[in-house]
């Protein structure tokens, strides 16, 4: 059996360690024996029984003589009484997080200057924006657009950990939106992905064209690149009446743009899946060229697979097809 102190995550000192094993081995032992045993003074055993009894791991039985409770309920309960005040304690600390990051910016945006954060590089913008992104707890707003980097939401390295950052995002309760643009769509395949990320939980629209990248999250800080749409160079504004604008524009933007996935059609009228991606691709402005990149086709075979579904849609234009098929709820 092992005798080395174990109680001190529930508040019980090694001393009072030591007095609680005697009194579990020898329940009768008298005070001043336990006091002798120990070598210190009857006094001291006293306030370590007091303390044991406040624990709940001692019941005074009368004055001066204690025994224990039963140890397997009593440090349980004790257990249990210690992971809450810690959960509790957790909680507090993680509710002034941005009463101490409202401390940190305070002290240095008293320069106008400071209200805008600018880095250059991409390990430094690449560490950065991880930084930012792992924190987040509320909101992740995103205008995207190429070129992409490792960690900035739109294309990590592979696919499989982009839908599961955005289902752990998700999970946390985090509402993410994305406006993306044909241009987002650059990669084979990359249509099919957005539409599993749309499957996560993620809210998407499509907008013909996007001007800039845009990151904005929990409200709280935007991140905006400096050099058309990479993000070599970045601009971190903070809690100000830019940072006020940015969140405007990012709401115009998303109320301006299309859904990236309607209502499912009726049971008993549905798309292929094909013309289901086709239709939902035409509607993103993707030229015949990209969505046979999408299907891995040449683009002359996407014209003909277009032609095919506008055919069975009764649509001679590609505007008709559109209308057919929000009229049959395909989109």
């Amino acid at each position: 059996m092992r005798n080395d102190p174990v109680l001190g995550p529930l508040g019980v000192s090694d001393f009072d360690e030591r007095v609680y094993r005697l009194l579990l081995a020898q329940p009768d032992r008298p005070l001043p024996d336990t006091a002798a045993t120990l070598g210190v003074t009857a006094a001291r055993v006293r306030g370590a029984l007091t303390r044991l009894s406040r624990l709940g791991l001692l019941r005074r039985t009368a004055p001066g003589t204690y025994e224990a409770t039963g140890p397997e309920a009593a440090l349980t309960a004790l257990v249990a009484r210690r992971r809450l005040e810690a959960e509790a304690a957790l909680d507090g600390v993680q509710g002034s997080v941005s009463d101490f990051a409202h401390l940190f910016q305070t002290a240095r945006l008293s320069d106008p200057g400071r209200w805008v954060e600018v880095l250059s590089g991409w390990e430094a913008v690449d560490q950065r924006m991880d930084e930012l992104t792992r924190s987040v707890r509320t909101h992740l707003w995103v205008l995207d657009r190429p070129p992409y980097m490792k960690h900035v939401h739109g294309i990590p390295d592979t696919n499989e950990v982009e839908i599961a950052e955005t289902e752990e995002l998700i999970a946390r309760g985090v509402d993410i939106r994305t406006v993306y643009c044909p241009e987002s769509m650059g990669r084979p395949g990359r249509f099919e992905v957005l539409l599993k990320l749309a499957e996560a939980g993620e809210q998407a629209r499509l907008l013909p064209r996007i001007p800039f990248k845009l990151r904005i999250m929990d409200l709280r800080v935007a991140a905006v690149s400096l050099t058309g749409g990479a993000y070599d160079s970045l601009a971190l504004i903070h809690p100000s009446g830019l940072l006020d604008a940015l969140i405007e524009l990012f709401q115009a933007y998303w109320g301006r743009a299309t859904p990236l996935v309607g209502p499912k059609p009726p049971a008993d009228d549905q798309p292929s899946d094909e013309e289901l991606l086709l239709l939902q691709m035409l509607r993103a402005g993707l030229k015949d060229e990209a969505i046979g990149r999408q299907l891995g086709v040449s683009a002359r075979t996407a014209t003909r697979r277009i032609a095919s579904t506008m055919e069975r849609l009764g649509a001679v234009t590609r505007f008709q097809a559109g209308v057919e098929a929000s009229a049959r709820r395909w989109l």
